[in-house]
């Protein structure tokens, strides 16, 4: 702050503020002092020295500006060679006409550093790129696979309806023709407490027969094992809910034998 400046947080500047305009409000009169030092501040600047890298450039923008005249020796050469001024350069006088233009280098890098530095933002660029491509993929794989387990999930339960459903019908039809034992055990449904038991010595008979003597029976096979004997024995299809008079029946007024059929 040069001598000039005042302090506008010194008890001079303050008692001074009070002197020049009586009676104004204090905040005011506050910011009016700010105005004023603000405006001398600019003044500062403006007539203040300029650095030398600042001289320079205006220098050299000044002498961008102008034509290279005859005092130049290169300019003089070319024109004993019979180049006129504005004539592009060559022996046909196709090539530049303009000078190179200047490239200032204002850091310490060396040569190539540039190029280095653009090809490392490249590789950064295309490794982001392509960990945001993964990511996308990723995603959209667990997607399909929440899915797809969604779906199977469902389907599952669907037939493990259907099947207990099928259960239940076939021991209500053998029941009504005198059937007193099930053709297989899991064509009729099984109170809780013989399930608990059932598991309990099938997975000991399982561990004690040998594995290819085992036919494990999914869900899915005892539902179309079990809606077969229904459809053949008792003329009867689940999906219908519907107990036909006889075969040529069945098959003229039953959509088909799945339930897909029926949908």
């Amino acid at each position: 702050m040069s001598d000039d400046e005042d302090d506008y947080m010194s008890d001079a500047f303050l008692t001074k503020i009070d002197d020049v305009k009586p009676g104004v409000s204090m905040v005011r009169r506050v910011k009016e002092a700010l105005k004023k030092e603000t405006k001398q501040k600019e003044t500062n600047v403006r007539n203040r020295q300029k650095t030398y890298k600042e001289q320079e450039k205006e220098s050299r923008e000044a002498a961008l500006q102008n034509t290279i005249s005859n005092e130049n020796k290169g300019f003089a050469l070319l024109q004993k060679m019979g180049y006129k001024a504005g004539q592009g350069l060559g022996k046909k006088g196709v090539g530049r006409v303009d000078p190179i233009p200047l490239n200032i280098k204002t850091d310490r890098g060396g040569i190539g550093m540039e190029e280095a530095k653009k090809r490392k933002a490249e590789q950064e660029l295309e490794h982001y790129r392509h960990k945001v491509r993964a990511k996308q993929q990723n995603e959209a794989k667990s997607l399909e696979d929440f899915r797809s387990r969604v779906r199977t999930e469902r389907e599952e339960r669907k037939i493990e309806g259907d099947l207990r459903k099928s259960q239940r019908s076939c021991e209500q039809l053998d029941s009504q023709k005198g059937i007193t034992v099930p053709r297989e055990d899991w064509y009729w449904p099984k109170p809780e407490n013989e399930e608990e038991e059932d598991c309990l010595k099938e997975e000991e008979e399982e561990r004690n027969e040998d594995e290819d003597d085992i036919v494990d029976l999914t869900s899915f096979d005892k539902l179309q094992i079990l809606t077969s004997y229904l459809r053949g024995i008792h003329f009867y299809c689940i999906w219908c809910g519907t107990t036909y008079n006889d075969e040529e029946d069945l098959c003229s007024n039953c959509p088909g034998d799945t339930a897909a059929d029926h949908e």
